[in-house]
């Protein structure tokens, strides 16, 4: 246990360089598709889309659930604990997400991508909401089974709009 709080402050900072990732990976996506066809632009986003996700990402991804499992190694009680079931399910949701925007944007490298710009902005949002339910979990430290549901359904109320919402340049 000595070494556990050596490894957190560590695992704070890989998580937080990993959640950077993922909060703005996905609005270089938006700008990618709605400039398409500014060729000079996206060849730039293209450049900070793949250094972003190669250099930054990736790695910080794997320092995060390294770091996190030295941690539950060190402390395996905390396996014990119903809040860090959830967080450990929001962490695979994560995980799968982190995963996908390479999926995208090795797709709209190759301009194969039929999502647009709105399916990016509400896809977004998914971190900021798996991230809300995670840090609730580990700071007060129960199921939060109410809060958990009214924040999935603001959420997803939120990624409804903006999935939906016109484009008013347009009008």
């Amino acid at each position: 246990m000595e070494y556990y709080l050596y490894i957190l402050p560590f695992h704070f900072m890989a998580v937080m360089s990993w959640m950077a990732v993922m909060f703005y990976l996905p609005r270089l996506f938006v700008y990618h598709q709605e400039n398409n066809e500014r060729r000079e632009f996206v060849e730039i986003v293209e450049i900070q889309e793949y250094k972003l996700y190669k250099y930054i990402g990736l790695p910080s991804l794997w320092a995060s659930l390294l770091s996190g499992g030295l941690m539950l190694y060190l402390n395996p009680y905390l396996l014990q604990e119903p809040w860090m079931h959830l967080k450990l399910a929001g962490l695979i949701a994560l995980v799968i997400y982190s995963f996908s925007m390479e999926y995208y944007r090795v797709s709209l490298q190759k301009n194969s991508c039929k999502r647009d710009g709105h399916f990016f902005r509400a896809y977004n949002e998914v971190p900021t909401l798996l991230s809300t339910l995670i840090v609730s979990y580990v700071v007060v430290k129960d199921t939060l089974l109410w809060f958990s549901l009214v924040v999935i359904i603001i959420f997803s109320f939120i990624i409804y709009k903006i999935a939906t919402l016109k484009d008013r340049s347009k009008k």
